[in-house]
């Protein structure tokens, strides 16, 4: 069969068509499309149930369809299999404590390695180790330096067939040319594509796949990655094996009789009932302003990447069926340090300063007075955490990131990709800020220009020798790992130009929630006294972080987004109970 669309395949996620009447009855309904919930609903079917995945937003994925897709398996046979596992415990004791229940990170390494055997092996989930995806807090006993963070294979969009207009669309300032979707590993060739021919090469062929795809239709390239890839690769997997999936579906209400959730009701009145319960997992609440208004640290972010059907709604639900909120923590948040970029149509996008600018040599991020306050190669979650913790009388809340042309033209700069011949645009819209010089500079962002200025002459000093005297920045082999293999001394670590001199706005923003619903190691909603609200389960963000608001490592939320989906389904489904 071919896989290239017809006319009907090529249109909006909409549809004049009249969509089917949902079922009055299903074994387990899921409430949520991510990798949490279409892992669960993956996975009661391999179960046996009959599902339903319900999605309140008009396209499916969730913030899984925008992330990296990395999935985080310490024990994995990549990584070291049974002894990794062991320093695995290590590691998360060391690093969680007592943050979060034992048990609960207990039930997540018992389980991975088997729920990714199973998926792989039953259901086609493809994942490759990423061999030097450091854990992130490398200084702890039993981090990995590398492979517990698998990532997701390439997955052609077109066996999507007409769904494939579905499928949520990663953040275009994240794509090449806003179009075209590379993995990590190509980010760093591409950024070599003017002094490597097999970068150039790279570029050309990535391109020329996503020209076939427009004259064939497509609004966008079919070869997914990253969040996308594993979000496509799941739903095709639910729907072969009879999962229906309905985009556009407002729950209002969770039903029940004596006590068990029996099902939902939806905004235009249908309900439908589930024999085994339902399953929340709808992303946690970091689109909500109101929620992170109460739940997160002044000040209050104002933008957050995740996808916006991540609004609390779902917690909402388990709160009124007699669940529980986990206690605080320190931000109840895990974070992107971003900068805000200002569309053409007047919208405003985070951008995530992750992997592709911070760490790299030549660029620096300082507060309100001038002066560093951090190691800018910090992994993302840990760096907006140093900001919070620096911001005195609001001194690093917003921070500035500052390099000159060539950094800009090297490697990019927020969303200014590398090799940007003019960056005009950039300076109108406000999103980028220059000055012939450092005081020149100091005197736009209002920075006190003596501290700007000894700042800038000590980073040079240091960057001839390799050695931050600050921050250690390049020391770790995390920080190197994000840094040019092709600049020496440090990899982290250069020279700033007089000028002209370039800054960036960067400010927190939460790309997930980690305070959710009290559960047991299976997943079920606990009420007040601690027990299990029969038939209601919640995993993914939904769930009270098992990790404590701590970040183990690239794919520690789909890790347990996955895990606990495939135990609560499991439970549901009576299986290994």
């Amino acid at each position: 069969m071919s896989l290239d669309p017809t006319p009907t395949q090529t249109g909006s996620a909409a549809s004049d068509q009249p969509r089917p009447a949902l079922p009055e009855r299903v074994d387990l309904i899921v409430l949520g499309s991510g990798a949490a919930g279409l892992g669960a609903a993956l996975t009661a079917a391999l179960g046996g149930l009959d599902c339903l995945v319900l999605e309140h937003r008009g396209t499916l994925g969730g913030t899984s369809a925008r992330s990296s897709g990395t999935v985080w398996v310490p024990g994995n046979p990549q990584s070291g299999g049974d002894a990794d596992l062991a320093e695995a415990v290590r590691y998360l004791d060391a690093l969680v404590g007592d943050k979060a229940p034992r048990e609960m990170r207990g039930a997540f390494l018992d389980s991975a390695r088997e729920m990714l055997a199973d998926l792989s092996t039953h259901a086609g989930l493809a994942l490759r180790p990423l061999t030097a995806s450091q854990d992130y807090r490398p200084e702890l006993p039993g981090a990995a330096p590398g492979s517990r963070a698998l990532e997701p294979l390439p997955f052609d969009g077109r066996q999507l067939g007409k769904d494939f207009a579905t499928l949520a669309e990663p953040l275009r300032e994240l794509m090449l040319f806003g179009q075209v979707m590379v993995t990590r590993a190509e980010a760093a060739q591409l950024l070599r594509a003017d002094r490597s021919a097999r970068g150039a090469g790279l570029a050309l062929a990535l391109m020329g796949r996503t020209a076939a795809d427009r004259l064939r239709g497509y609004r966008r390239g079919t070869r997914l990655v990253m969040g996308n890839a594993l979000v496509a690769r799941l739903y095709r997997a639910c729907r072969d094996r009879g999962v229906r999936v309905r985009t556009g579906a407002h729950v209002t209400a969770l039903t029940s009789d004596a006590g068990r959730v029996t099902g939902v009701t939806l905004a235009d009145g249908q309900r439908v009932t589930a024999a085994q319960g339902v399953v929340l997992a709808g992303g946690g609440f970091p689109a909500s302003a109101r929620m992170r208004a109460e739940q997160m640290p002044e000040p209050v972010p104002g933008f957050t990447p995740a996808a916006p059907g991540c609004d609390g709604s779902t917690l909402k639900l388990g709160l009124e069926a007699g669940g529980r909120l986990g206690p605080p923590g320190a931000d109840n948040a895990l974070w992107f340090p971003s900068s805000i970029f200002t569309r053409a149509d007047g919208s405003h996008v985070p951008y995530p300063h992750i992997v592709l600018d911070r760490a790299k040599p030549g660029a620096i991020i300082v507060g309100q007075d001038g002066r560093r306050f951090a190691n800018e190669a910090l992994p993302y979650h840990y760096f907006v955490r140093a900001m919070y913790a620096a911001n005195t009388n609001g001194q690093t809340i917003p921070a500035w990131m500052i390099c000159d042309r060539g950094f800009i033209a090297r490697y990019g700069f927020g969303a200014i990709r590398p090799r940007t011949p003019h960056l005009g645009r950039y300076i109108a819209s406000g999103y980028l800020i220059t000055a012939p010089d450092a005081g020149a500079l100091a005197r736009r962002l209002d920075l006190p220009a003596e501290a700007l200025a000894t700042t800038l002459a000590q980073v040079n000093a240091d960057a001839e020798t390799g050695t931050d005297s600050a921050f250690s920045r390049g020391e770790s082999a995390y920080d190197r790992a994000l840094g040019d293999p092709d600049h020496a001394p440090n990899p982290c670590f250069g020279r700033i130009g007089p000028g002209p001199l370039y800054a960036l706005r960067i400010e927190p923003t939460p790309l997930g929630t980690s305070r959710g619903l009290v559960t047991d190691t299976h997943a079920r909603v606990l009420d007040a006294a601690g027990i299990p609200i029969p038939g209601l389960y919640a995993c993914g963000n939904d769930m009270h972080s098992p990790f404590g608001g701590e970040y183990p490592g690239a794919g520690a939320q789909l890790g347990l987004a996955l895990t606990f989906g495939w135990r609560a389904a499991r439970h549901a489904a009576g299986i290994g109970t």
